[in-house]
């Protein structure tokens, strides 16, 4: 006998211990989504540009694209494509997610609710969210503090520099729901990930 599907409402922060206040975001996703997926749905949700490796880890088990050229260093590994959220879930009711092994952005995701749905595949919506995303290579927590230190004197050469690198402007407060939901639809209706 089938299961029935199940709808996931997620709350994933990144980096717990360093930030207050906090940055995160709730999404809702169907239990059917991989972990390549819901990859993709986290990097769309909270604007990273999924430029660096991942992995996800629920304490026994580690799951991460399996690339030749790494294969030897992630022999542990499982492929996070073939893994879908509902086993994952099934003993467990909170995941790690890193994205970048140099910056080591650590994420925690937390099952926030399950519930039967009347659809199956994937799909996946941003409930809601606080405060903007690091930028890409910014050097990990150490990194991104010094770059909001800096970016605090947007007079002074380095303060320039940095909101120059970081594409003109960075508002850390700033967390747009519709635009991030935007960006995960276009995942969900381009069927890619």
């Amino acid at each position: 006998m089938a299961t029935q599907p199940q709808l996931y409402t997620l709350h994933i922060q990144l980096e717990p211990l360093h930030f207050n206040p906090p940055i995160w975001r709730r999404i809702q996703v169907t239990g059917d989504c991989t972990l390549r997926k819901l990859h993709h749905f986290i990097q769309a949700a909270f604007g990273w540009s999924s430029v660096h490796l991942h992995e996800f880890s629920d304490g026994l088990n580690r799951y991460m694209p399996l690339d030749a050229d790494f294969a030897d260093m992630f022999e542990d590994a499982l492929d996070d494509r073939k893994v879908k959220l509902k086993r994952v879930l099934k003993n467990t009711d909170r995941l790690r997610y890193l994205y970048d092994f140099g910056d080591s952005w650590q994420h925690v995701i937390a099952v926030e609710a399950s519930e039967p749905c009347d659809f199956s595949g994937t799909w996946c919506e941003v409930l809601d969210g606080a405060r903007a995303c690091p930028p890409e290579d910014v050097g990990g927590v150490p990194g991104y503090q010094h770059f909001l230190q800096i970016t605090q004197q947007a007079d002074s050469d380095e303060g320039r520099s940095a909101l120059e690198w970081a594409g003109g402007s960075f508002d850390a407060e700033l967390f747009d729901r519709r635009a991030a939901n935007a960006a995960v639809q276009r995942i969900c209706n381009n069927f890619w990930g």
